[in-house]
């Protein structure tokens, strides 16, 4: 049986099998193995480059490491007792083409600087991924906010019934909170994608490697420059758990209004029966069970944040074997944002949204007696802090029809709103929830037109934002690519 070649220096005696799975980051590495063969392979075209590795080792090395890409790690390489899998498929090299060439790759760099670059790279692959998706889902939210523009429903503060506005306005305040998400991702991106190999253990190393050739192969936009914080950081980490946790917020918040919209006694939508389930006793039911889960993932994303920053707040520079333990954490925050923001764009493309109901609940609540006493300032002259007394008076009083406002003014005010010209046709015009929507013209408005322009602007926003991540990801896989045909040069 193979041994850590690792250990076989400085340390003796065999670890139990408890402590082999202890300090084992198998499960986690599996993320990073293929972007650990593309380090390898980086690392050993800038060794030959430099005349620091001679040509038939290197030609040696680079045939086990593409048989390797283009078939996969074995299995062997996984066992716990390496401990990572950076050992794992150091030995199994050294196996296939002997220490004298297969000892050789690991020459200036560690451990530390490796798995910080493979965590950088799957990193941004999955954020790339999560850009697209939070892409997807706001173009769904577009579409059905321009489907929406005239669609009246309630809108609430408090859960309470406040004024009347438009499906279309609401989609839209959701298109942009998950814009702001992708924006931070985007900002983080540009932490992320800097190159740490090369700074090996901590204190960078004497051979004479070219980090920036190992930056460029892989696709990185430059190097991490300070060699000890480039294997100790994990801030980038950090950032990339909060986007993901900011970003399952949004989500949450979303689901627990499609949670309350598909209620009965709400009945603004139903949700397409392969999101929900039924209960296993009564037969009626159908549960909104994918957005509760989803509503869930958001606590369980938080929680890997939390967790995360506990582990990194204490820890000296530099490099310390805690960091092993955020890296399932950044793993975990990661996918469950990635597999949430698919369903959530399905549920809300799927939804059936029974507009008629949403009109009707328009109203309710007084919710146009804010427009009224707008009016009663713009048309009657009233100070707004009077208009808002007599309104609320009126509303105390359970009626805003002629007569009660009539009283209400006469109580509240000393005055008359009949003799200062207002009607019962004026008043119903004014009480109409479609009046209330269709004055609200000014920019991030509900009106029809206002939510037409926004739209127009966001599909640009989206427009610019993916043709960023569609330019990004082509110089990343380029990148790769011309590294795969480096490497495939190099052995033929």
């Amino acid at each position: 049986m193979q041994k850590d070649q690792i250990r076989q220096g400085r340390l003796a005696g065999d670890r139990s099998e408890a402590i082999l799975h202890f300090l084992a980051s198998m499960d986690a590495d599996r993320w990073i193995a293929e972007a650990d063969l593309l380090v390898d392979m980086a690392h050993l075209l800038m060794l030959r480059r430099q005349g620091i590795i001679g040509e038939e080792p290197a030609r040696a090395l680079m045939a086990g490491l593409l048989d390797l890409h283009d078939t996969g790690l074995p299995e062997s390489a996984f066992n716990e007792r390496f401990e990572d899998i950076h050992a794992g498929k150091e030995a199994y090299l050294i196996e296939r083409v002997g220490e004298e060439f297969g000892g050789r790759l690991h020459m200036g760099r560690s451990r530390n600087d490796e798995v910080a670059t493979c965590i950088r790279i799957r990193l941004r692959s999955e954020m790339l991924g999560m850009m697209h998706e939070i892409c997807g889902l706001r173009q769904v939210l577009l579409d059905a906010a321009a489907r929406h523009t005239e669609t009246i429903m309630p809108g609430f503060t408090h859960l309470q019934y406040a004024q009347p506005t438009t499906l279309a306005h609401h989609l839209l305040a959701y298109e942009q909170a998950f814009a702001r998400d992708s924006a931070r991702l985007r900002s983080t991106y540009e932490r992320v994608n800097l190159s740490p190999l090369g700074s090996a253990a901590f204190a960078s190393t004497g051979f004479p490697i070219d980090r920036e050739y190992t930056a460029r192969l892989l696709g990185f936009a430059g190097i991490a420059a300070n060699t000890m914080d480039a294997v100790s950081a994990r801030d980038f980490a950090l950032e990339a758990i909060s986007d993901a946790a900011l970003c399952m917020t949004t989500a949450s918040r979303f689901c627990e209004e499609l949670i309350l919209w598909s209620t009965t006694f709400a009945g603004f939508l139903q949700l397409d029966d392969p999101y929900c389930s039924s209960s296993s006793i009564m037969p009626q039911k159908k549960n909104p069970d994918t957005a509760e889960i989803m509503r869930a993932k958001a606590g369980s994303v938080a929680g890997e944040l939390v967790a995360a920053l506990t582990i990194v707040k204490g820890l000296p520079m530099s490099y310390n074997r805690d960091l092993q333990e955020l890296t399932p954490h950044l793993w975990r925050g990661v996918e469950a944002a990635r597999q949430s923001l698919p369903l959530l764009a399905g549920m809300i493309q799927s939804a059936s949204f029974n507009t008629d109901r949403m009109q009707s609940e328009a109203g309710k609540g007084f919710s146009t007696a804010t427009e009224l006493a707008d009016v009663l300032v713009r048309e009657f002259d009233l100070p707004f802090r009077t208009a808002h007394r007599v309104v609320g008076r009126a509303v105390r009083h359970g009626s805003l029809d002629l007569a009660t406002l009539e009283a209400a003014a006469a109580d509240a005010a000393g005055i008359s709103l009949t003799a200062r010209g207002l009607t019962e046709q004026r008043l119903g015009e004014v009480l109409d929830v479609r009046h209330g929507v269709s004055v609200r013209v000014a920019p991030g408005g509900p009106a029809p037109a206002a939510t037409a322009a926004a739209i127009a602007d966001r599909l640009e926003a989206l427009a610019a934002d993916t043709a960023w991540l569609d330019g990004t990801e082509a110089a990343v896989t380029d990148a790769i690519e011309d590294l795969i045909h480096e490497a495939r040069r190099l052995i033929q």
